[in-house]
């Protein structure tokens, strides 16, 4: 007696309740095991950079445990390297932008006693004073604050730590490591599995060469723009823009404003307006070339997905999650291609570590006409 159109439309619904209910377990099983899946990710991440360079040694008879340590050394190298150096810089640089701060407070105080709001020597200090008692009034949640910033920064290192570990095992073992995963799979289906995981990493990997490519472009030519500018603590905002590059679109309008407000602050407003013409130039190049050159169809993801996973990211873990959601995104895009369009794929035909290596077949033979 029930109609047709009810029962299916019932089926349907708790299916899917079903399934909603097992995505919430499963992040929430991500976020109360964020310490270890967070370190993780990265260090997957870190794999999917270095792999290819440790393959290139091991081609000219380097033994795999010597490239590997060959690489680990080196990336902390350069990493312990710039940030020593953005450190001098910053320190270096902090006098004179005091100094540079201080005359443009001067002139915005003296804009808003002279200007067009005419504002009173009076109304100025109570506003300073204002400010002043706010800080003295939430004096507990600022030394809160800084107590929880200390505790995350003993996370951090922690965490460090457990990346560096867990990169030195995935870049000596890590085709090891995914065979023994591979094994608890079906027989039957084993192969999809194996290949799609294949085809999964090998995206990873064109995703972060692409990304850090693109990164490095932002950061010369927004830096060059900035010492072309005159703008104080160049090499530290480089960095920041090549950090903020890792978090597609909210890192760069973010960056790029913090670059911006640096220049009105110390050089003026049209030092500002001429680094915020560099800053969306740069983007420009960035978005309309580079990318759809450098990512390719490989990784290719519609801007609105992009959005929607870092929006997602940023809701389930915050920075961390912004950072790896783009990343997730392309991994799963490439292994489920994967799985609905090879019927019998062959693990041994499949680079994991080229860009080739991400695309299906079908995809291989369709791909320079639509190009």
């Amino acid at each position: 007696m029930v109609p047709r159109g009810l029962r299916i439309g019932a089926a349907l619904s708790w299916r899917f309740l079903m399934v909603i209910a097992a995505l919430y377990v499963i992040v929430w099983l991500v976020g109360y095991l964020s310490v270890v899946v967070i370190p993780l990710a990265i260090a997957l991440l870190l794999s999917a950079l270095l792999a290819p360079a440790v393959q290139q040694l091991m081609r000219l008879r380097v033994p795999r445990p010597l490239a590997t340590g060959v690489m680990v050394v080196g990336g902390l190298g350069v990493l312990v390297g710039l940030i020593t150096f953005v450190v001098a810089q910053l320190a270096d640089g902090l006098p004179a932008l005091r100094v540079q701060l201080n005359e443009s407070l001067d002139q915005i105080k003296n804009w808003l006693l002279n200007g067009p709001l005419h504002l009173g020597q009076e109304q100025i200090q109570e506003f300073i004073n204002q400010a002043i008692s706010l800080l003295q009034e939430n004096q507990a949640s600022i030394t809160d604050t800084a107590l929880t910033t200390a505790s995350t920064v003993g996370q951090v290192l922690t965490g460090f730590v457990l990346v560096l570990f867990i990169l030195i095992f995935f870049l000596a073992g890590g085709e090891q490591i995914w065979s023994f995963l591979v094994r608890g799979v079906p027989e039957v289906v084993r192969d999809k599995v194996d290949v799609a995981g294949r085809r999964g990493f090998a995206s990873l990997v064109s995703y972060v060469r692409a990304t850090a490519a693109v990164a490095i472009v932002d950061a010369v030519g927004i830096g060059v723009g900035l010492w072309i500018v005159g703008v104080p603590l160049v090499v530290p905002l480089a960095t920041l823009v090549f950090l903020g590059a890792f978090v597609p679109i909210i890192g760069a309008v973010i960056t790029g404003a913090v670059a911006v407000l640096v220049a009105l602050v110390t050089n003026g407003f049209v030092s500002a307006l001429i680094v915020l013409a560099i800053v969306i130039g740069v983007q420009q190049v960035e978005s309309h070339v580079l990318q759809p050159l450098l990512l390719g169809r490989a990784v290719r993801l519609h801007p609105l997905a992009v959005i929607l996973a870092i929006a997602a990211g940023l809701v389930v873990a915050g920075i961390a999650g912004a950072l790896l959601s783009v990343p997730l995104v392309a991994v799963l895009n490439a292994g489920i291609k994967s799985l609905l369009t090879e019927r019998r794929p062959d693990p041994d035909t499949v680079d994991a570590l080229s860009d080739e290596g991400a695309h299906p077949p079908e995809e291989k033979q369709t791909q320079p006409s639509q190009s």
